[in-house]
């Protein structure tokens, strides 16, 4: 009977230590995870960590609380940039309505005195000059002077240098009358500045005659009008006599450019 008994004994504990075998190999199982290739990277097993860490989060037990983290904006923010290129200027917009008058301002301190007008300034301008000797032309141009004079109002006319000199801007009427003498050329510029604007000419001929030439100028300020005796190839020359004036020159003003 004992014998029995020790046979059931030793039959139950063979038993339990089989399956506490098996228990144990199914947990070991458990742990080790699936078999997997070891020339595949794609299947490496799972390490202890991240399969632990897979079940702490599974289980609501081991769940861990979420972190939301707070960035700091003033930590981020860089440093202030250089000014960028002003841009195009808009369009104009429209005109407002003109506002209310302003108050009268302050009387002004009295100014200086200016500088002294022209008071002796005329607008009449006249002359009417003569020559009594006869003149014959000794270089390729010569300066024709007058000797007598009729009028020169507000000596205009510069009876040294034979030149009129204009005060006045404005229109002008001139007129140069002269005695050819015979067998001999008549040739004379009328001169304005330096350039000859007028042609007083007669050719050689056995009488003598009076010529006459006559045009309008419009003048400024400054400008000077005279005549000159042009010497070619042939003798050049102009008659007067002491007691009679054969060769004279005037000139007025018609209209002034101001009035």
């Amino acid at each position: 009977m004992r014998a029995i008994v020790l046979v059931s004994f030793l039959v139950s504990s063979l038993q339990a230590s089989h399956l506490q075998g098996e228990q144990t190999s199914a947990k070991r199982e458990t742990r080790r995870g699936p078999c997997v290739r070891c020339c595949d990277p794609a299947e490496q097993p799972v390490s202890i960590t991240s399969s632990r860490y897979i079940r702490m989060t599974s289980d609501s037990t081991y769940s861990v609380p979420k972190v939301r983290p707070t960035i700091d904006i003033t930590i981020l923010k860089g440093e202030k940039g250089e000014m960028g290129v002003k841009g195009i200027s808009g369009p104009v917009g429209k005109a407002g309505e003109p506002g209310l008058r302003g108050y009268n301002g302050r009387k002004g301190q009295k100014g200086q005195l200016g500088p002294p007008g022209y008071s002796c300034k005329q607008y009449y301008v006249a002359f009417s000059v003569g020559r009594r000797k006869p003149l014959h032309s000794s270089d390729y141009y010569q300066h024709v002077t007058f000797d007598t004079e009729f009028v020169n109002l507000y000596k205009h006319f510069n009876m040294f240098t034979g030149k009129f000199f204009c005060y006045v801007s404005g229109i002008y009427f001139f007129n140069l009358n002269v005695h050819t003498w015979n067998y001999k050329e008549t040739y004379l510029h009328l001169m304005k500045n330096d350039t000859q604007v007028a042609i007083l000419y007669a050719q050689p001929s056995e009488r003598s005659i009076m010529q006459s030439q006559s045009l309008m100028l419009d003048l400024l300020e400054g400008d000077e009008v005279w005549v000159r005796m042009f010497k070619r190839e042939r003798e050049n020359a102009i008659y007067s006599e002491e007691s009679d004036v054969y060769i004279t020159f005037n000139g007025h003003l018609i209209k002034p450019a101001t009035e």
